[in-house]
C-alpha cells in the first residue's frame, strides 16, 4: 500500500532539510527520494530507510522490525531498507540523522552500480 496523503506531506516536512524530497508510487509502495536518489520506502504507512554494511550498526534498533522484502520463486528477497523505529517520527532531529545515513548508504550503493565493473 503506498503513502497516504498526511503521510507523505509529514514525510517532506520533516525531510526537507535534506534538500529536494519526492515520493513516487512504485511497485505497491511509495519510493522516498531526495535529489533523485531513493534512501528510503513507505509500506502502509511505515517508514524504511537503505541500509548498507557502512550504516548497518548505526541502525541497530531497527533490526527488531523485519526489514522490506519480497517472495520470488519461494525464496525471500531482502530489498535492505529497514523499519524506521516509530519513537523517531516524533524526534525530527534524530529522524534526520537516520534519514542522512540512509541518503549517504543509497548513494553509496548508486555509485557502485553506475561504476564499470572488472573483469
Amino acid at each position: 500500500m503506498v503513502a497516504s496523503q498526511g503521510f507523505a506531506e509529514f514525510l517532506r516536512e520533516q525531510l526537507a532539510p535534506l534538500g529536494r524530497v519526492t515520493l513516487r508510487r512504485m511497485f505497491g509502495k511509495t519510493g522516498v527520494f531526495c535529489d533523485q536518489v531513493m534512501f528510503a520506502v513507505v509500506a502502509e504507512d511505515r517508514l524504511y530507510f537503505r541500509v548498507d554494511d557502512h550504516n548497518r550498526a548505526g541502525f541497530k534498533e531497527a533490526e527488531a522490525s523485519p526489514p522490506l522484502s519480497y517472495e520470488k520463486k519461494g525464496q525471500v528477497i531482502d530489498l535492505s531498507f529497514w523499519r524506521v523505529p516509530e519513537r523517531l517520527l516524533d524526534e525530527p532531529d534524530e529522524l534526520l540523522t537516520w534519514a542522512r545515513s540512509a541518503l549517504a548508504a543509497a548513494r553509496r550503493i548508486a555509485v557502485k552500480r553506475m561504476s564499470p565493473r572488472r573483469a
